[in-house]
Order: C-alpha cells, then sequence, then structure tokens
C-alpha cells in the first residue's frame, strides 16, 4: 500500500511539472529557429533558405529563399505548417506603426493575418520580400529589357 502511495505520488508530481513545462512553452512561443530550418526543410527539400525572420510573438516566421522567392510558417504548437509563396499570390498591407503589416495570401487565406516584429528594419526588409515575390520572373525580365 506504501508503495502505491509513493508510486502514485511521483506521477503527480511528474505531471505537475511537465504541464508546468508544456505552459511555459506555449507562454514563450515555439521561437526555436533550428526547428523551423528543420521544418521548412522536410517540406520543400528543393528550396535553400537565405534568412529567417520570426515575428515578435513566435507564432509566424517569414522565409527568404535562394532566388528572391519567400515562404511562411505558422507555429501549430509542435510544429510549423509551412507555405511557399507563389508570385502574385499575396497581398501586403501597411498598418502604420512601421513595425508591423496584414498578409492575405490568396492561395492560403488560412494563414491570413496582422503579423508584428521587434524593428521597424525586420518588417521592411520582410515586406519588400513579399513585394519582390508579387511580381513574376516573367515580368521582371520585361522591366529588365532596354527600351528602344
Amino acid at each position: 500500500m506504501v508503495t502505491w502511495g509513493i508510486v502514485l505520488a511521483l506521477v503527480g508530481v511528474l505531471a505537475y511539472f511537465s504541464s508546468r513545462m508544456a505552459r511555459q512553452q506555449d507562454a514563450d512561443g515555439l521561437q526555436d529557429m533550428g526547428l523551423a530550418i528543420m521544418e521548412f526543410g522536410r517540406a520543400f527539400p528543393q528550396e535553400a533558405i537565405r534568412s529567417l525572420h520570426a515575428t515578435v510573438d513566435g507564432k509566424a516566421v517569414f522565409v527568404r529563399l535562394h532566388d528572391n522567392k519567400a515562404g511562411f510558417m505558422r507555429n501549430m504548437r509542435s510544429h510549423y505548417a509551412c507555405h511557399l509563396i507563389e508570385p502574385g499570390t499575396v497581398r501586403v498591407r501597411d498598418l502604420g506603426n512601421g513595425k508591423s503589416f496584414a498578409v492575405e495570401f490568396l492561395e492560403a487565406p488560412f494563414h491570413n493575418g496582422e503579423f508584428r516584429f521587434a524593428t521597424a528594419a525586420e518588417a521592411a526588409e520582410v515586406s519588400l520580400w513579399l513585394l519582390g515575390n508579387y511580381v513574376g520572373p516573367a515580368d521582371r525580365e520585361i522591366e529588365a529589357l532596354p527600351s528602344a
């Protein structure tokens, strides 16, 4: 009987500490960039990552890829939902404070939202990635042709 009491007490202590750790992880927001890189690499193994910028709350990560494409990752508690942004499928709207903007994903409306960054420079850089991705490669080639 005493043995079962000790076992039950140990299980209770273990449950208490594991629930506290889970709450702490939720409060911190899963901000492990290593996990973000692994998840995006698993979803899109052919894409090379150049840069990552996470939002202040850690619930979203914007990815700049090797060929100036962009990607998006939403934190889903224990993993990331990864999305490769195709040219012409995103709309960006400034929210007026310099550190945040609203994004509308035309192909994935469930990812739409307002995203806030630690600095205005980060927000500007990410918005430029998205706006650069807004123009398709064929449109860039037409703009690059010299006019006669």
